[in-house]
C-alpha cells in the first residue's frame, strides 16, 4: 500500500547539480529533475553503493544485507538503497544503526511513502540523511517508477550489490544500468550460486562479479576516491 506522506521542506536540482556533469550515457536515463529532502552534501562526502535485493528476503540475506551496510559504514561509504521491505529496509536500519550516512531513492514522490511501514523510517532519513525522488509532489505512482528508480539509483551510485533477487525482480533493471554505465556491479555469492535463479549468470558474463567475504576487497578498490575537495561548490544552496 502506498500512502500519502507530509515530507519535510524539499528542493528541486538538475542531476548536474547534484553529480556535475553528465556524459551522453549518464544521459540516457537520467531524470530532468531530482527532488531532494535532506542534506545533499552527503553526496560529497565519500563513495556510495547501493545495496538492492528482494521485497521478500530470507532471514540468511537479511543479515548479509545488514552486515555489508555495516562494512561499508566502516570505510565511511554511503549506502544507498530504495526505502523497499527487505533488503532495502535493512540496509538503511543497519547504516543508522553503527552512525553511517543513508540515501534513499524513492519509487514514489517525496509526499507518499512506500510501504506504510517504512513512514518513520523516510521520515528520519529526510531529516537527518538523503531522500532523493525523480517523481514531483501529486505525480501518480505506477509500477514503472520502481525500475524507473532503480535505474536513477545506479546513476546515483559508484557501485550496485545485489544480495538476493528472482529473475523478475525490479533490482535486475538496476544490475544491467550499473553495467551500462560502466559502474561496479557485485552479486552476493549467495545468489549467484542459486541454481533456483538464472539471470546471476547472465550479468556476471556481462561483467558482473561475485562478492563474497574473500572478494569483498575489490569492491572496495573499485571505489572512487572522492573527497569534499572534489565537489566542493558543486551543489547550489
Amino acid at each position: 500500500m502506498v500512502s500519502p506522506f507530509t515530507p519535510l521542506p524539499y528542493r528541486a536540482f538538475a542531476p548536474e547539480d547534484l553529480l556535475g556533469p553528465l556524459n551522453d550515457v549518464e544521459h540516457l536515463h537520467a531524470p530532468a529533475t531530482l527532488f531532494v529532502a535532506g542534506d545533499p552534501q552527503i553526496l560529497c562526502h565519500g563513495a556510495r553503493v547501493a545495496i538492492v535485493g528482494s521485497r521478500k528476503a530470507s532471514a540468511q540475506d537479511l543479515a548479509r544485507a545488514r552486515t555489508l551496510a555495516t562494512r561499508l559504514c566502516e570505510r565511511e561509504i554511503v549506502v544507498v538503497s530504495g526505502l523497499a521491505a527487505g533488503i532495502d529496509t535493512a540496509a538503511h536500519h543497519a547504516t543508522l544503526a553503527v552512525g553511517g550516512r543513508t540515501i534513499a531513492v524513492l519509487g514514489t514522490p517525496l509526499d507518499h511513502v512506500y510501504p506504510t511501514t517504512n513512514t518513520a523510517l523516510q521520515h528520519h532519513i529526510m531529516r537527518e540523511h538523503l531522500c532523493i525522488s525523480q517523481f514531483p509532489a501529486g505525480a501518480p505512482i505506477h509500477r514503472k517508477n520502481f525500475p524507473m528508480r532503480n535505474r536513477t539509483m545506479a546513476l546515483l551510485s559508484d557501485a550496485t550489490v545485489i544480495i538476493e533477487a528472482t529473475d523478475t525482480s525490479g533490482s535486475l533493471v538496476q544490475g544491467w544500468e550499473a553495467l551500462r554505465l560502466g559502474r561496479g556491479l557485485f552479486i552476493a555469492q549467495s545468489v549467484a550460486e542459486d541454481a533456483t535463479v538464472s539471470w546471476p549468470t547472465k550479468l556476471l558474463y556481462y561483467g558482473g562479479r561475485v562478492l563474497s567475504d574473500e572478494t569483498l576487497d575489490l569492491l572496495f578498490d573499485s571505489l572512487p576516491h572522492r573527497s569534499e575537495a572534489d565537489v566542493r561548490g558543486a551543489i547550489p544552496f
